[in-house]
């Protein structure tokens, strides 16, 4: 194949992968429809009710013609309740399914991007390819953790979350493939975001789940019990924070290792100094600084629940603020060569020896 044969590849499964993850979330949003129809636990609570009835009937038998109508009437609910729970799960699984396809069609998308280019390198050159990494991650990470974390309930936010940012992705980021600058031409460019994009990824999972303990912690303390819908089958606020401080534990090592490791040796090699307190370089250890502070807070203070959730917030957010605002703010990066349009004018400002 061509390198225009593996570029248009590329662009197709992207088009694809899109619509697959939107078919996706329509059969999660399908499930949270149905949600709203069967209370949490209807089918235990009915079968209760009429394992009650059934003790009355046997110790009064002049009822028994009432009775009889009202376990028919319970009966009847009761497989009622028991095809609305098949087809909530057949929603559910069928929403999981797609995004496993959508996630194999978005790696097919990065690899062919990869292969777009000559000589092949990996698909990190520019923002485009960063949001199709970072994206791909964090679906990926979402279908790892599922069966070990329970997390099926973050199928939606997850599915939303990516496609809006393939959607930005393709009509504001789009770059055509081109070669690696010299800066990024090394072994390390494999290390550093690969890590980091990981970190990225779990990070951003943990956020989603913040948001949850406080939308759920919020309804707890109005005395509001979820019956129905979406939020009806999310986790308590004790699972949702035990769920975020295990996504943050597990990311913030790989994040060390990125931004204190594996930048400064790769900054060295490519700009001859450990530490250029570049923008980028230093809301990376803003960042860091974070959630090592989320991380000692709930190991020496006993930080847990509202407060932990809202440190964890304010990490995701000085964590895409880096990587978006300091790409398309800053005017003194030497990392803005994320975007295309900047890379020409530091070509020789981010080569060792110019």
């Amino acid at each position: 194949m061509t390198q225009t044969s593996w570029e248009s590849l590329s662009n197709q499964a992207v088009a694809a992968a899109g619509v697959v993850y939107f078919l996706a979330l329509l059969a999660y949003l399908a499930e949270w429809a149905l949600l709203r129809q069967v209370p949490v636990a209807a089918t235990r609570r009915e079968a209760i009710a009429v394992g009650g009835r059934a003790a009355s009937d046997t110790a009064t038998e002049a009822d028994d013609e009432t009775n009889d109508e009202t376990n028919d009437a319970s009966a009847a609910s009761e497989v009622s309740s028991e095809v609305s729970e098949q087809r909530i799960a057949m929603a559910g699984r069928l929403g999981l399914l797609l995004t496993a396809l959508a996630c194999a069609v978005h790696l097919v998308a990065m690899v062919a991007r990869g292969m777009a280019a000559e000589p092949h390198r990996v698909p990190w050159g520019n923002m485009y390819e960063f949001t199709l990494s970072g994206t791909f991650v964090v679906t990926l990470l979402f279908l790892a953790t599922r069966r070990r974390f329970r997390t099926s309930w973050m199928g939606p936010l997850v599915v939303g979350f990516v496609l809006v940012l393939l959607m930005v992705a393709v009509l504001w980021l789009y770059q055509p493939v081109a070669p690696l600058m010299e800066a990024l031409d090394s072994y390390w460019l494999v290390i550093h975001v690969v890590s980091a994009v990981i970190a990225t990824g779990a990070f951003t999972l943990g956020g989603i789940t913040s948001v949850l303990y406080l939308v759920q912690d919020r309804a707890e303390r109005r005395g509001i019990e979820h019956t129905r819908g979406y939020l009806s089958r999310v986790p308590d606020t004790v699972t949702l924070d035990r769920v975020s401080y295990r996504m943050h534990a597990f990311a913030f090592p790989v994040w060390t290792f990125a931004v204190l490791i594996t930048g400064p040796i790769w900054a060295h090699q490519a700009w001859a100094s450990y530490w250029n307190w570049d923008p980028k370089e230093v809301w990376a250890f803003i960042t860091w600084v974070v959630y090592a502070a989320y991380l000692h807070a709930r190991a020496t203070a006993g930080w847990k629940g509202r407060n932990a959730a809202i440190l964890a917030l304010v990490g995701v957010g000085t964590l895409w603020f880096n990587f978006i605002g300091i790409n398309y703010f800053s005017t003194s990066s030497m990392h803005s060569y994320a975007r295309a349009d900047e890379a020409p004018a530091l070509l020789t400002v981010a080569t060792p020896g110019t």
